[in-house]
C-alpha cells in the first residue's frame, strides 16, 4: 500500500505543485506536537492554535486556487457562448462539431480541477485524523463543523464544491442545446426529468458525487459490514480498472449467498426444540442444535477468507454444495431417526458459510463510489433473512409423507432450504463472473500509460490551457528534504497480517473492548434468539407459529432501527455516546428478562426481549462503526482482517452461548431462563466498565 504522501506526489500536476497541501509538511508537524505533549506537556490551546492556523493557511492557498482556475473555464464558457449565438445565425455543421468538442475540452479540464480537489480534501480529512490520533485530542470535528458553518467559510469550496455546479450547469445546457432537438424550444431546465446525457458530464457527475458524501444513513448501515474505509483518490485509469472489474449479477448472486445464509441460520430456531424432542433429546439440546453451525463457522472463516486471496467464484460454489448437502442431512435425521446426523448436517452448514468472501467481493470488486451501498446492501439482505428466516418457518406447518421421506414442520426447512442452495448453485454457475486480477508488476505501467495518454488528450483538447506554467522546481527539492519516518516507513509495516498472531498484535486497547461489545451483544442476543422457543412454550405454551412470528417481527426491526439511528440519533450524539448508553440499555433488557415472581407475563418477556434485540442493534451499528474507525488500516485487508475478526468474535460468542442454553437446561427448564441470563448480565456489565476506562479514545 502506498502511502498517501507518496501517491499525492506521484499523481499531482507538475504544474499546480506549489497548490497543493503541504502534506509532508503536516505530517511532520502533527509529530512534533505528539512528542510535545508527551515530553514537555505542551499548552493543548497552543497546539491547537497552531495546528488550526496551519490548516487555515492551507486550504486558503488551495481554494483561492481553485476559484481562480474557476474564473478561467467561465471565462472560456462565456467564449464558446459568443460562438454559439454566432452560429446560431449562420450554422455550420463543421464548427457546431468543433462548438461541441470545445466545451467537451472544458469539461476534461474542469475534471481535472474536481481531482485537485478531492485530493485535497482527502489530505485533509487524513491530516485531521492523524492528529486526533497522535495527539489524543477530538479536534476534526470540531474543526470541519466551525470552518463549514462560518458564512465565509472555505471549506465549503472544498468539501461541497461551491461554484463548481454552476459550471456543471452551463457545459450541461450549452451541450444539449448544441444536439439536435428537432424545433423543440424547451431547454434542459424546463425538463428536469429527462437528464443530458454526455460522456464528459457523466464523469463530471460521478467526480462530483464522490465529492459529496453519502448520507448518514448509508454510510451508519454500510459500517456494519465492516468493510473498512481507506479513503483511496483514484486515477481515471483507476476507476476504469475498477469498473471493469464490477459485474451486477456477480454482486446480486454474492447478496443472494448472504440472505440465504441468514435464512438458513434462523429458519430452524422455532422448531429446534421440537426436532430435538422427536429425536429423544431434551428440548434445550436446541442449543447444541443451532450451535453447531457457528460452531463450525469459526473454522470456515478462515479458510474462506484465505481462500477469497485467489478466487471467488469457486468458495461460492463450495459453499453452496456444502450447504445443500447439509440441509438435506438435517432433513434426512427424523427419518434416520439419528440426532447425530443431524448435528452433523447443521455442520456442514456451518462449514458452508461464505460471509468472508461476501465481505471481501464487496471490498475488492466494486467500485469505491458505489462501495458504501453495496456494503448496506449486504447489511439489508442479511437482517432481512434474519427476519424471513423465522417467519418461513412458520409457515411450514404441514405434515406429509414421499415414499419413505417424512415432510412435517421440524424436517422441511432442511428441505426447502436444500432445494433453495440447489437452485442458487444452478444460476450462480450460469450467472457469476469471476473478476480478473491483476498483478502489481502489470498495474504500474499500465498506470503510467494511461496518464501519459489522458496528458496527450487534455494538451490537444485545450483551447485555453488551463494548466499554469510555473518553474518552481526549487519545491520538489524542499519537500524531499522534509523528513518523516513515518512515510519512510518500510512497506513490511504496511503490509496486511499474515497471521491470528500478527492480526492480534495490531489491536489496541480501544479495539479490544469494541470486540469484547461485539462478543457481549451477539451473546445476548444469541441467549435471547436461540432459547425464545424453549421459553416461551415453557411459560406461555406458545405454539411454534407463534414463535415464528414473535422472532419474525423482532427481525423486521433491525432496517427501521438503523434508519432512525443513522439518519437522526447520529447527526444529535457521538457515536460514543450512543455506544454506551445502548450497552446501558441492554443491560436494562436483560434485568427485565430475569423471572423474579411467580408468574412470568407475555408482556414482561415481550418488552424485555425487545428492548434488548433493539438496543443490541442500535449498539451493534455503532461499535462496528467506531472498529472501522479506530482499527489499524493493515487490517482492512488480507485473510486476517478486521471483518474476520469481528465474525469471529461473533461466532464465538454464539457458541458459548448455545453452549450456555444447554449445559443449563440439566438444571431443568424452570431455571433456563435465570441461569443463562447471569452470563449475559456479568458480560455486559464488564464491557459498561471497559468502555469507560476506554472512553477517551473511541473516536
Amino acid at each position: 500500500m502506498v502511502a498517501f504522501g507518496k501517491k499525492l506526489k506521484e499523481r499531482r500536476f507538475p504544474e499546480w505543485k506549489k497548490y497543493y497541501m503541504n502534506y509532508k509538511l503536516m505530517k511532520k508537524k502533527v509529530k512534533q506536537y505528539a512528542q510535545q505533549i508527551q515530553v514537555n506537556g505542551q499548552d493543548r490551546r497552543h497546539v491547537l492554535k497552531e495546528f488550526s492556523r496551519m490548516l487555515d493557511t492551507q486550504i486558503e492557498k488551495i481554494v483561492l486556487f481553485v476559484l481562480e482556475q474557476q474564473g478561467v473555464l467561465a471565462s472560456r464558457i462565456d467564449t464558446l457562448g459568443e460562438k454559439r449565438a454566432a452560429l446560431e445565425e449562420q450554422p455550420d455543421i463543421s464548427q457546431i462539431s468543433e462548438l461541441r468538442e470545445a466545451y467537451r475540452a472544458v469539461g476534461r479540464d474542469l475534471l481535472q480541477l474536481l481531482y485537485f480537489v478531492e485530493i485535497n480534501a482527502t489530505g485533509l480529512r487524513k491530516i485531521l485524523k492523524k492528529f486526533d490520533k497522535r495527539c489524543g485530542y477530538r479536534f476534526a470535528d470540531y474543526y470541519l463543523s466551525t470552518r463549514s458553518n462560518h458564512p465565509y467559510s472555505q471549506l465549503q469550496q472544498v468539501f461541497k464544491h461551491v461554484g463548481i455546479g454552476a459550471v456543471v450547469g452551463s457545459l450541461s445546457r450549452n451541450l444539449a442545446d448544441i444536439q439536435d432537438r428537432q424545433g423543440s424550444y424547451l431547454s434542459i431546465y424546463d425538463q428536469p426529468s429527462v437528464a443530458f446525457k454526455d460522456p464528459v458530464i457523466d464523469i463530471i457527475k460521478a467526480a462530483v458525487d464522490r465529492l459529496t458524501h453519502t448520507t448518514n444513513f448509508l454510510r451508519f448501515l454500510g459500517q456494519h459490514a465492516l468493510i473498512i474505509e481507506t479513503e483511496e483518490v483514484l486515477t481515471p485509469h483507476e476507476e476504469k480498472a475498477e469498473e471493469e472489474r464490477y459485474h451486477f449479477m456477480s454482486l446480486l448472486l454474492n447478496l443472494g449467498n448472504a440472505f440465504l445464509y441468514m435464512v438458513n441460520t434462523y429458519i430452524i430456531v422455532p422448531t429446534a426444540d421440537d426436532y430435538s424432542l422427536s429425536l429423544g433429546a431434551a428440548a434445550t439440546v436446541c442449543g447444541v442444535i443451532i450451535g453447531s453451525m457457528a460452531v463450525a463457522q469459526v473454522f470456515s472463516s478462515v479458510y474462506f477468507s484465505a481462500w477469497s486471496n485467489k478466487s471467488y467464484f469457486r468458495p461460492l460454489v463450495f459453499s453452496s454444495i456444502v450447504l445443500l448437502l447439509g440441509n438435506t442431512l438435517y432433513a434426512l435425521a427424523y427419518d434416520l431417526d439419528s440426532l447425530t446426523v443431524l448435528i452433523v448436517g447443521r455442520l456442514f452448514c456451518g462449514l458452508g458459510s461464505a460471509r468472508a468472501v461476501n465481505r471481501r467481493y464487496i471490498s475488492d470488486c466494486v467500485p469505491l463510489k458505489i462501495r458504501m451501498q453495496a456494503s448496506a446492501a449486504f447489511v439489508s439482505a442479511s437482517a432481512l433473512g434474519m427476519a424471513c428466516g423465522p417467519a418461513l418457518a412458520g409457515l411450514l406447518q404441514m405434515n406429509f409423507k414421499i415414499f419413505a421421506l417424512t415432510f412435517n414442520q421440524e424436517t422441511l426447512p432442511g428441505w426447502v432450504m436444500a432445494l433453495a442452495w440447489l437452485v442458487y448453485l444452478i444460476w450462480l454457475w450460469i450467472s457469476f463472473n469471476e473478476p480478473l486480477r491483476e498483478t502489481d508488476e502489470n498495474h504500474v505501467p499500465e498506470e503510467v500509460d494511461a496518464r501519459t495518454i489522458e496528458d496527450e488528450e487534455l494538451e490537444n483538447g485545450l483551447s485555453q490551457p488551463l494548466l499554469l506554467n510555473s518553474e518552481d522546481k526549487q519545491l520538489d527539492e524542499d519537500e524531499d528534504q522534509e523528513c518523516d519516518e513515518s512515510e519512510e516507513a518500510s512497506e513490511e509495516s504496511r503490509k496486511p497480517a499474515t497471521s491470528v498472531a500478527s492480526a492480534y498484535r495490531l489491536l489496541t486497547p480501544s479495539v479490544k473492548v469494541q470486540l469484547l461489545i461485539y462478543f457481549m451483544l451477539k451473546y445476548a442476543m444469541e441467549i435471547l434468539l436461540s432459547e425464545s422457543s424453549v421459553i416461551t412454550t415453557y411459560y406461555f405454551n406458545w405454539t411454534t407459529s407463534s414463535v415464528a412470528i414473535f422472532l419474525a417481527c423482532m427481525g423486521l426491526t433491525v432496517l427501521p432501527v438503523n434508519i432512525i439511528v443513522g439518519s437522526y440519533i447520529s447527526n444529535m450524539f457521538e457515536e460514543r455516546q450512543i455506544l454506551l448508553a445502548s450497552e446501558i440499555m441492554v443491560c436494562i433488557g436483560i434485568i427485565l428478562s430475569f423471572n423474579i415472581s411467580s408468574h412470568y407475563s407475555v408482556p414482561q418477556y415481550i418488552c424485555s426481549a425487545l428492548i434488548t434485540f433493539v438496543f443490541a442493534e442500535v449498539l451493534e451499528g455503532v461499535n462496528l462503526s467506531l472498529l472501522s474507525q479506530v482499527m489499524s488500516s493493515r487490517l482492512a485487508r488480507g485473510t486476517y482482517n478486521g471483518g474476520l475478526l469481528s465474525t469471529e468474535a461473533g461466532t464465538l460468542a454464539r457458541v458459548v452461548a448455545d453452549g450456555t442454553i444447554t449445559l443449563a437446561g440439566y438444571l431443568g427448564e424452570n431455571k433456563l431462563l435465570n441461569v443463562t441470563l447471569v452470563p449475559s448480565l456479568v458480560i455486559c456489565i464488564s464491557s459498561i466498565a471497559a468502555t469507560f476506562l476506554t472512553y477517551n479514545s473511541l473516536f
